[in-house]
């Protein structure tokens, strides 16, 4: 029986799950937007959107608790100082999954974008190899 047991498995082992979303909330709080398919996208606002909730709190816990997923000190203060503070007053709905109309070339796997529902300016990281081009 499958009592209480939420989320998807995706055909991952546990570890290699919690390593996939990490990687994905990674590249969100980076560029701001990623693409990548439908189910992904969704269950990424699962890991995502408390980050953000941690932002709004705004102290060392919660900066502590955000660097035990995202694992990176310039991540931690990118949400905590560019990211958080765009969304102060807002209860929740952080993100925003766009459907693709054309699915995936090789699988037909259907895609999705999945960004912020507010603006957030982009990071000088995310920014300097597209001007290095």
């Amino acid at each position: 029986m499958r009592h209480s047991n939420s989320g998807k498995k995706l055909g991952r082992t546990p570890s290699h799950r919690k390593a996939l979303f990490r990687n994905l909330a990674k590249a969100l709080l980076t560029h701001g937007k990623i693409r990548t398919t439908e189910i992904k996208a969704k269950e990424l606002r699962r890991v995502v959107e408390p980050l953000i909730t941690l932002a709004l709190r705004n102290d060392l816990h919660a900066r502590r608790q955000a660097y035990s997923v995202l694992g990176s000190h310039q991540l931690v203060k990118r949400l905590f100082d560019e990211i958080g503070p765009a969304f102060v007053g807002v209860p929740g709905g952080y993100t925003r999954v766009v459907k693709l109309g054309q699915p995936r070339r090789g699988d037909c796997a259907p895609l999705a974008i999945i960004e912020f529902t507010r603006t957030v300016a982009a990071s000088e990281a995310a920014a300097a190899p597209a001007e290095a081009e």
